[in-house]
């Protein structure tokens, strides 16, 4: 991506912190860029254009990080995945701004919607790809479950101003996803 493109999305960025989208003018985006209008027009012809990419940019780089343990094995094995394997949490730091954006404002309404559909999609092709279990539990309730999930420890994380590291979320991941298996005295936990 070219620096004249991520100073115009950190502008919108930063301008969504405080104004609502539909009241944002390009006159705002360039002007907290230091860019002039000419520039803007070269790579975009409206400000939703502008949004469009940058969501396309976090979507895109969301399915990298969730795809990233997958990579290098044919395999995935809960337990044996480890803290720097698991990027997802790196992502969203990586995106912060944009994340605390669309969690604890209305800026972008059917955002979350979309991640967590997108999220649903990559557990779906998880399944497919590993094979479900015994055909006793129901793939797109299992893909819902495991989405939500984790869209809500990253919804959790965000709202508590980032207190934790990418790391230790991800470690955080891990023991909860190995929980009812790691249990010294064998139990599942109630719901």
């Amino acid at each position: 991506m070219s620096k004249t493109k991520r100073e115009l999305k950190d502008a919108l960025i930063l301008l969504m912190e405080t104004k609502e989208f539909k009241h944002i003018t390009v006159t705002d985006i360039v002007t907290r860029a230091e860019l002039n209008r000419g520039t803007f027009y070269k790579h975009y012809q409206t400000k939703e254009e502008l949004l469009g990419e940058l969501m396309n940019d976090v979507m895109e780089d969301l399915i990298r990080a969730y795809n990233e343990p997958y990579l290098h094995t044919d395999k995935l094995v809960i337990g044996e995945l480890t803290a720097s394997s698991v990027i997802i949490f790196k992502h969203v730091d990586s995106y912060s701004d944009f994340y605390r954006i669309i969690i604890n404002s209305n800026a972008l309404p059917g955002f979350q919607d979309r991640i967590c559909g997108t999220l649903k999609q990559l557990v779906m092709q998880e399944q497919d790809i590993m094979g479900s279990s015994d055909g006793k539990i129901n793939p797109d309730l299992f893909a819902s479950y495991i989405a939500y999930a984790l869209f809500g420890l990253i919804v959790e994380w965000v709202k508590e101003g980032y207190k934790y590291t990418p790391d230790h979320m991800a470690e955080q991941l891990i023991r909860i996803l190995t929980y009812p298996y790691d249990r010294a005295d064998g139990r599942a936990p109630r719901f």
